[in-house]
């Protein structure tokens, strides 16, 4: 029978293994899908259940397969996740013709040839920036605590350009915090302030090192600008330790009414790697000392793009 939320529930959590095994694979597949989306946005599930307006509970009956949720609950978590409901049911390409054809054209291509497909789309559609101008801002992308605010301010110091820290733009743009933003407006509008803020720097500044929000990567269109416009480099740690950099600063918000905080940031980390992995240059700051982890930076920016001194 299903409940007041419009999901008629499956066997529990808890239950055997073989009534877990009789789960519908359509509402596994469906859960997985959520919980991927939830992921890249950097959405804990209680958080998401919140903008959707469904219990926890339920969520994590989707999530998990055990329920057969209602098209009214998958609308309701599709607008929390600012998609359209055909991307939770996978299968978003049958919108037109040109879309079904452009979808066969990509069907079973590698990685490598779908790189080489978006960077010729940008060409043709976005007006990238020329390479030389690319080249002369310098964007960090990582989630919390991979050091692009330290590093970026080094980096920033030995080319002699400015320092931007976009979460401060996005501040001054809104004229509130980033968590107030979110609190007031939700999740949504601060992906719309993120996106202005870009714009006015990428506008404003020829040549910067750009610290960005870890969660930038989960909306493409501001991701396509930045690519498009910045150098990327993406800084890439442990899920442990960027936990441990952040509490180190002083910050327990990651932990702040989330007990499940660790499996929060794999999660996270997991439905962003492949998003962050498209950075120009990835530079692993795991397990080095500060001045390790920019002399390597700098090293290899110096390989990639004439005109940066190396390291002093």
């Amino acid at each position: 029978m299903p409940d007041a939320a419009g999901i008629a529930l499956g066997p529990p959590a808890d239950a055997p293994a073989a009534a877990r095994a009789e789960r519908d694979p359509f509402l596994l597949a469906l859960g997985e899908r959520v919980k991927l989306l939830r992921s890249r946005r950097g959405m804990p599930r209680r958080v998401l259940a919140e903008a959707a307006d469904v219990s926890e509970r339920h969520l994590a009956n989707l999530e998990t397969g055990l329920g057969n949720v209602s098209v009214l609950v998958l609308r309701q978590v599709a607008g929390a996740l600012e998609c359209p409901i055909a991307a939770l049911l996978g299968d978003e390409t049958t919108a037109s013709a040109e879309w079904l054809l452009i979808r066969d054209l990509m069907a079973d291509r590698a990685e490598p040839d779908l790189r080489r497909a978006r960077e010729a789309l940008t060409t043709l559609f976005a007006e990238p920036s020329p390479q030389a101008r690319r080249a002369s801002r310098i964007a960090l992308v990582g989630l919390r605590g991979a050091g692009k605010s330290t590093l970026g301010r080094l980096l920033a110091e030995h080319l002699g350009w400015p320092f931007i820290e976009l979460s401060r733009e996005i501040e001054r743009t809104a004229g509130c915090t980033p968590s107030e933003i979110h609190a007031l407006y939700g999740a949504n509008a601060y992906r719309r302030y993120e996106r202005r803020a870009l714009d006015e720097v990428i506008e404003i500044y020829p040549e910067a090192v750009i610290a960005t929000p870890g969660g930038l990567v989960s909306e493409p269109a501001t991701f396509n600008a930045l690519l498009a416009h910045c150098y990327t480099l993406w800084l890439r740690a442990s899920p442990e330790e960027h936990m441990s950099r952040v509490l180190a600063q002083g910050d327990t918000r990651p932990m702040s009414n989330n007990a499940q905080a660790m499996e929060d940031l794999r999660l996270i980390l997991a439905g962003r790697e492949a998003f962050y992995a498209k950075a120009d240059l990835v530079i692993d700051t795991g397990g080095r000392a500060l001045g390790e982890a920019f002399d390597g930076m700098v090293k290899a920016l110096a390989a990639a793009l004439p005109g940066v001194p190396p390291a002093r």
